[in-house]
């Protein structure tokens, strides 16, 4: 049973878009490792711009300055 877990920063990825992820990391495993896809877990996590950080800084400020 595959487990799959996304992190994104919560920045309004519609629910639309999260099942089209969800769909196409299933087909993905189904069709590249023959994992069944009724057995196939797939998490979305989503965190706060300033719970995420990269080289130092959180991503806020990383995207405040145009990164």
């Amino acid at each position: 049973m595959p487990f799959v877990n996304i992190k994104i920063t919560r920045d309004g990825v519609s629910p639309e878009k999260k099942a089209l992820l969800i769909r196409g990391v299933t087909d993905l495993l189904a069709d590249l490792l023959g994992k069944n896809p009724r057995t196939t877990v797939v998490v979305i996590d989503e965190v706060e711009t300033d719970n995420w950080g990269i080289g130092g800084e959180t991503v806020t400020v990383r995207r405040q300055r145009g990164e």
